[in-house]
């Protein structure tokens, strides 16, 4: 009895995958060339970009339910007690058929949204006509302001690399100036050695100095604490 049902969940899982992959062919054209249709619309009737658009609606509604049925057969089939290693690979293989069915429904569905997006800003700006001339010029307008923005972030972004490179250069000079001045201090404290002990005894008696001075300041405190609890 489990093998009968098997079988037929199965039978009917192919069949539905085999639909879906037709559906999900002809929802990819429809998808491309309705919005190629709306991007020509001048050219065409008013009544066909939305006729492809409910064509389009009505295909992906469709397509939704077909997913969701074979998920439930797919559902349906891991519910039953697993016969052996083939089996359960054969589930899995209809489990990661169906995940690439509904990426690829999601995929369709979104760069179709994307195009309508893109096609109605290029559409925009209220020069919308039936003339194909008036429209032609809108969408030509639309690109050349396009184009003049990408030509604007392209010259910004070469002003900003080249006050970088500026900027480097005249790090590197900074740096090349501060070796050199180091280069002549060690030249004029290897030529005059005296110089050099006598930095380095005024160094000495500094730190001697400052020792004394710490030692008298803390026998001083010494000598008031006492004083303060006498």
């Amino acid at each position: 009895m489990v093998v009968t049902n098997y079988d037929a969940l199965r039978k009917q899982a192919r069949l539905l995958e085999n639909e879906i992959d037709l559906k999900l062919v002809a929802f990819s054209k429809i998808g491309s060339s309705s919005s190629s249709t709306m991007g020509h619309s001048s050219n065409a009737t008013d009544t066909a970009p939305l006729l492809g658009e409910h064509v389009f609606d009505s295909l992906s509604e469709e397509i939704a339910q077909m997913l969701d049925k074979l998920s439930s057969i797919n559902e349906a089939m891991t519910e039953l007690p697993t016969s052996g290693a083939a089996m359960m690979h054969t589930l899995q293989r209809h489990r990661e058929i169906l995940q690439g069915y509904r990426q690829e429904f999601n995929k369709i569905s979104a760069n179709h949204t994307m195009r309508l997006e893109r096609e109605e800003l290029l559409r925009g700006s209220g020069l919308s006509t039936n003339s194909p001339s008036i429209s032609g010029l809108s969408r030509r307008d639309m690109y050349l302001k396009e184009s003049s923005h990408i030509n604007s972030s392209n010259t910004l972004i070469n002003d900003q690399i080249n006050i970088a490179i500026e900027t480097r250069e005249h790090l590197l000079s900074q740096r090349q100036a501060f070796k050199r001045f180091q280069t002549r201090l060690n030249d004029i404290s290897n030529r005059f050695p005296l110089i050099s002990s006598l930095i380095q005894r005024i160094n000495i008696k500094k730190k001697r100095d400052a020792l004394i001075l710490g030692a008298v300041i803390g026998f001083c405190v010494i000598l008031l604490i006492i004083y303060a609890f006498n």
